[in-house]
């Protein structure tokens, strides 16, 4: 089983005993974090896609530890002109180590649910309405 998940504006593809790099997560070492924007389901039982998200699913994970990831150099030059600007820069980055696939909730079966509401719904108000008045 894997899941296809969302965090720090990237997207991950994640399967239990995964270890992954990502942008900075509050917490510590030893921590457990709960992703809930997942995207995508798939198993045994077939694929789920959200719409955006799968309703109900999430990902369990430990963090691992709190690292910073190499140093890009950004360096300006105009050619000619006596310009050149040189800066540095290291992102902050959290190791999580995935320990489950949470997959509560199926999106397929709330829908019937629904429109069933829906229908009594509009029953209802048609049988007390205007035949008693």
């Amino acid at each position: 089983m894997y899941a296809i998940i969302k965090t720090g504006g990237k997207q991950y593809r994640v399967a239990p005993d995964d270890t992954i790099e990502v942008e900075r997560l509050p917490g510590k070492a030893g921590d457990s974090v709960e992703l809930t924007d997942v995207l995508m389901l798939a198993g045994d039982g077939g694929i789920e896609v959200g719409t955006p998200l799968v309703e109900g699913a999430s990902v369990s994970a430990e963090l691992v530890a709190q690292t910073r990831g190499d140093k890009i150099i950004i360096f300006k030059k105009r050619r000619r002109k006596h310009y050149r600007r040189r800066q540095g820069h290291r992102q902050d980055l959290t190791l999580l180590k995935v320990t489950a696939i949470n997959a509560a909730g199926k999106k397929a079966a709330k829908k019937p649910a629904a429109k069933a509401e829906k229908a009594e719904a509009a029953d209802k108000p048609a049988e007390t309405g205007g035949a008693e008045a």
